[in-house]
C-alpha cells in the first residue's frame, strides 16, 4: 500500500522538486503518493514549480499568527488527505506540539548537520566556520525540540578540498537530494513489511 504524504515547503523547495519526480517516475513511484504540497508562504516559488508538475498545492499564509492558531488551520486543512506522513524540505517554521502530536513519528526532516552536534539553521555555514574535515546531513523524526528527534539516517559529507562555502552547499544540497528519497523509500517499504 503506498503512504501518502505531504510535502511542506518555505521557499523554492529543491528536495521537494526530487521528491515530486521520484514519487512520479522514480524511486518512490512504487511506495508513495503525494497528496499535497503545503506552503506557509504564497511567494514560496516551490508552489508554482509543484503546481507546474500537476501535483496538488496550498498554501495558509502564516505571518503574524500564532503558531499554535496556525497549526490548527493546517491540521484542519490536511485532515480530508488521511496522510500518512508528512516531510518537511525546507519547511522554515517550527511545529507547535499540537501538531507534532497529531503525527506522532509521522513527521519527517532532513538537516545539513549532525543533529547531535548543530541544530537550526546554517548547518553548512556551521561546519565551514568550524573548519570540519567532514560533517553529515541527517534524516531525523520531528519533535517538539528544533532538530532533536530521533535521527533515521546520516550520511558522510566529506568537506576536505573545499575552500569555500559555496562549494559546501552545491555539495550538501547535492548529497540531500540523492539521500531523502532514498531514505523515504527504505522507510515506507520497511513499513509495509
Amino acid at each position: 500500500m503506498k503512504k501518502r504524504i505531504a510535502i511542506f515547503i518555505s521557499g523554492r523547495g529543491s528536495n521537494m522538486e526530487v521528491i515530486l519526480r521520484q514519487a512520479r517516475e522514480g524511486l518512490l513511484r512504487d511506495c508513495c503518493t503525494v497528496a499535497l504540497v503545503f506552503s506557509n508562504r504564497p511567494d514560496a516559488p516551490g508552489l508554482k514549480i509543484a503546481g507546474d508538475l500537476g501535483f496538488p498545492t496550498a498554501c495558509i499564509p502564516s505571518a503574524g499568527k500564532k503558531r499554535e492558531a496556525f497549526d490548527r488551520d493546517v491540521l484542519d486543512l490536511l485532515a480530508p488527505l488521511k496522510l500518512d506522513y508528512i516531510v518537511l524540505a525546507g519547511y522554515m517554521r517550527m511545529l507547535s506540539p499540537l501538531f507534532i502530536r497529531a503525527y506522532p513519528r509521522r513527521i519527517i526532516n532532513i538537516h545539513p548537520a549532525d543533529t547531535r552536534k548543530f541544530q537550526g539553521i546554517g548547518g553548512y555555514a556551521w561546519a565551514f566556520e568550524q573548519g570540519l574535515k567532514k560533517t553529515c546531513v541527517t534524516v531525523h523524526y520531528v519533535d517538539e525540540g528544533m532538530d532533536t528527534g530521533e535521527i533515521i539516517a546520516q550520511r558522510e559529507l566529506d568537506l576536505r578540498g573545499l575552500d569555500y562555502l559555496e562549494e559546501i552547499e552545491k555539495k550538501g544540497l547535492a548529497l540531500e537530494h540523492k539521500m531523502y528519497s532514498e531514505v523515504l523509500k527504505e522507510l515506507f517499504e520497511h513499513e509495509q513489511e
